[in-house]
């Protein structure tokens, strides 16, 4: 009778001991699919994003690699540096395209602070012989560089840089360059944006025989379609209590909080292809990996936004915007600041 109690025991706790192995098996065989998983999937990412932003980046052609306005080349990741950011109306290649939004970002490592000066489009610029055909020697809105650029073979994006780098007296060390096609569709695929409407109008969209939308005030999730009309509508009295380099810059902050959520990890196989068909940086892939890592902790809110001041002036039937001298100074010397200088 004792035999078979022992008998008993003995195949119990093997049964009990089979389980736990079997369990033991199952764990680490669930483990080894979630890290399979995750190596997949971090592949997918960096291929894609690597192949996306290869595509994108092209350098600005200029000796060694740096702004005339610097000393020595920056220190990615260790020096303030300067990213002149470019909404154009054609493809981000230049050709035919003007750049009908221009915002300089600067970024310090040192401080993580970030700040979004936008130059206005309007903005009065001397032309020289060595940038343009002599039949446009002279004075140009600054957004015609981009196109001035492409034509006469400056380089659209070289000649836009160095134009703002005149205006500024600071150096452009890197710049992206994003058409407006790809502009609406980034914002669709991060799932919309959500901006503080300041004063109410309405916009029609920039598609042909699309609908006119209306910005009511308060908190509105825009779409990539409506986003794009809520910055360009510049033709109404409203632009002038609400100006248009406002509704820019809010945009950058509310798409820049967007862009560095976790919910946008899931979203990089679009995103990619975006990037790859409708940009164009200096930045290289390492480098916009390296950006992301610094600053994807900052927080929207703290950004600091800056307006050049000035007005608008007719000359011979154009209108321009002209700075002030002393506005212009009083920004020049923030920026500087903010870059070490």
């Amino acid at each position: 009778m004792q035999d078979n109690t022992k008998v008993r025991e003995i195949t119990l706790e093997n049964r009990k001991q089979i389980r736990k192995r079997k369990r033991r098996k199952l764990t680490w065989k669930f483990l080894l699919l979630i890290v399979a998983a995750v190596v997949a999937y971090s592949i997918y990412f960096f291929v894609n994003v690597y192949a996306a932003t290869k595509e994108a980046h092209e350098e600005i052609d200029r000796p060694d690699n740096k702004s005339a306005l610097r000393e020595e080349e920056v220190d990615f990741g260790g020096d303030p540096i300067s990213i002149l950011l470019m909404g154009v109306d054609d493809g981000a290649s230049g050709q035919n395209g003007r750049a009908d939004s221009l915002i300089v970002a600067t970024l310090n490592p040192n401080t993580k602070q970030v700040s979004l000066t936008t130059v206005p489009r309007d903005t009065k610029m001397d032309f020289t012989a060595d940038e343009v055909d002599p039949a446009y020697v002279g004075y140009h809105k600054i957004n015609a560089a981009y196109s001035y650029g492409s034509m006469f073979g400056y380089g659209a994006n070289k000649l836009t840089v160095e134009k703002v780098e005149q205006l500024l007296d600071i150096p452009i060390d890197e710049y992206v360059a994003v058409n407006f096609e790809g502009f609406s569709e980034v914002v669709d695929a991060l799932g919309g944006v959500t901006i503080d409407v300041k004063e109410p109008f309405s916009q029609k969209s920039h598609i042909k025989g699309g609908e006119t939308f209306y910005f009511e005030k308060g908190e509105q999730k825009m779409s990539g379609e409506e986003a794009l009309a809520f910055v360009r509508m510049r033709k109404q009295a409203t632009n002038n209590i609400y100006s248009r380099e406002e509704r820019q810059r809010q945009f950058i902050k509310s798409t820049l909080k967007e862009a560095i959520s976790t919910d946008t990890l899931f979203k990089v196989g679009e995103l990619a292809n975006i990037i790859g068909s409708n940009v164009k940086t200096s930045l290289s892939p390492s480098e916009l990996f390296q950006l992301q890592k610094l600053y994807s902790s900052i927080d929207a809110s703290e950004i600091k936004t800056y307006e050049i001041e000035g007005q608008d002036e007719k000359i011979e039937g154009i209108y321009y915007f002209i700075p002030s001298e002393e506005g212009l100074a009083t920004i020049s010397n923030q920026l500087k600041q903010e870059l070490e200088l």
